[in-house]
C-alpha cells in the first residue's frame, strides 16, 4: 500500500501502458483520476479497478483541449483538494519519416507536447499541496534519448518531453519531483502502429528486425512499465527526480 490515500491522476489512461500504470497505483492504495480520450476506455479501466478492490473515476480529457484540462483540474481541487501522482502519459506515434504533413506535425505536437506542458502546468497548485509527496511522472521513450532514423518527428516530441521534465525537475523543487519513463518495444496495440506507418511495410518482418537488437530479446509488458511508474510515484524514489528512466531491454546499452 505504498500509495494508500494518495490522489493520482493518469492521461490516456483507458488502455495499455496506462491502464496498467491505473491499475497499479490503485492496488497499492491510490485513488485514480482516470482520463482518456475515449470516456469508455476510462470507465472501462475504472471499473476494473473497482472490481479488484480500489478507488477510481473515470473522465473524458483530450490533451490538445485546454479548456478540457482546466476543468478537469478545477474539478480535481472542489473533489480532492490535493493531487499526490500526476502520470502525464498520453501521446501518439506520430508519422514516420521526413515526408509530414503540416497537420501531422501539428498533431503529433499538440498530443506528444502542448498537451503535456498544460497538464503539468494545470496539476502543479495542486501537486504543491501534497506535503513533498507530488511526484511528476512523463512517458517519454527511449526515442526521447537516442535518435530514430524511422520516426523523426516522435524523437522530436520525446526528446522535448526529457528536457521538459528536467526544466521542471529544476524548477518545482524541493517540491516536487519530475522525472520521465524510456520505453522501448511494449507489447500494447500501439506496438504495430510504429512499424505499420509506412505504405506497403512487413509490420512482422520490421517488429522481429527491432526485438533482435533488444538484449532481452522481447517487448516489455505493460505492467513491467506500470512497475516503474510505481516506483516514481511513492517514497521510495524520495531522491529521484530530473532522471529518463530507460525501461528498453537494454536497448540503449549497445
Amino acid at each position: 500500500m505504498r500509495l494508500r490515500d494518495r490522489v493520482a491522476l493518469v492521461t490516456a489512461g483507458g488502455s495499455g501502458m496506462g491502464r496498467a500504470g491505473s491499475r497499479r497505483f490503485a492496488q497499492e492504495g491510490a485513488h485514480v483520476i482516470v482520463t482518456d480520450l475515449d470516456e469508455s476506455a476510462a470507465k472501462e479501466t475504472a471499473t476494473l479497478i473497482e472490481a479488484d478492490g480500489g478507488s477510481a473515476e473515470a473522465h473524458q480529457l483530450d490533451v490538445r483541449d485546454l479548456g478540457q484540462i482546466t476543468s478537469l483540474f478545477q474539478e480535481v481541487e472542489r473533489t480532492h483538494g490535493v493531487l499526490h501522482v500526476l502520470y502525464n502519459h498520453a501521446g501518439i506515434p506520430g508519422a514516420a519519416g521526413l515526408d509530414v504533413t503540416s497537420e501531422e506535425f501539428d498533431f503529433a505536437v499538440d498530443i506528444n507536447l502542448k498537451g503535456a506542458f498544460f497538464v503539468a502546468q494545470a496539476a502543479v497548485d495542486l501537486l504543491k499541496r501534497a506535503e513533498g509527496k507530488g511526484s511528476i511522472i512523463f512517458t517519454a521513450s527511449i526515442s526521447g534519448i537516442v535518435g530514430s532514423p524511422f520516426s523523426p518527428l516522435y524523437s522530436m516530441t520525446k526528446g522535448g518531453i526529457v528536457l521538459l521534465m528536467k526544466s521542471l525537475a529544476l524548477a518545482l523543487a524541493p517540491d516536487i519531483r519530475c522525472n520521465a519513463i524510456c520505453p522501448g518495444p511494449v507489447d500494447t496495440p500501439m506496438l504495430p502502429q510504429f512499424f505499420g506507418r509506412e505504405p506497403g511495410a512487413n509490420v512482422a518482418d520490421l517488429m522481429q528486425g527491432f526485438l533482435s537488437v533488444v538484449p532481452l530479446g522481447r517487448p516489455s509488458q505493460p505492467e513491467e512499465i506500470a512497475n516503474a511508474a510505481l516506483f516514481l510515484a511513492c517514497d521510495e524514489s524520495s531522491f529521484v527526480t530530473g532522471v529518463p528512466l530507460p525501461v528498453d531491454g537494454g536497448y540503449i546499452a549497445r
